[in-house]
């Protein structure tokens, strides 16, 4: 099984950078998909970032330009590094992993707050 667990979520002023981190201990990480997924009160949960198996990335429109998503297979972990962060990016942030047969896994999610 798989767990996520991640860390790194807090309180920034705007303008601030974070960097969130996501353990997944096991032997399937290399072959996975890992992302970062949002959810702000009152909205949907939306797609952060995503890197694929081969390290190719995805982002969200919102946060183009100042994430960016990063994995470690040696370490089995994924990280999201935020910078010029607004308070529209607060949010809890969920670590997320997934493979074309094996399943879907997710974390408990780490808050962060932008605010001054």
């Amino acid at each position: 099984q798989v767990q996520l667990v991640e860390s790194g979520g807090g309180l920034v002023q705007p303008g601030g950078s974070l960097r969130l981190s996501c353990a997944a201990p096991g032997s399937s990480f290399s072959i996975g998909t890992m992302g970062w997924y949002r959810q702000a009160p009152g909205q949907q949960r939306e797609l952060v970032a995503v890197i694929n198996s081969g390290g190719s990335t995805n982002y969200g429109d919102s946060v183009k330009g100042r994430f960016t998503i990063s994995r470690d297979n040696a370490k089995k972990m994924v990280s999201l590094q935020m910078n010029n962060l607004k308070p529209e990016d607060t949010a809890v942030y969920y670590c997320n992993m997934q493979f074309m047969v094996a399943g879907n896994y997710w974390g408990k999610g780490t808050l962060v707050t932008v605010a001054s």
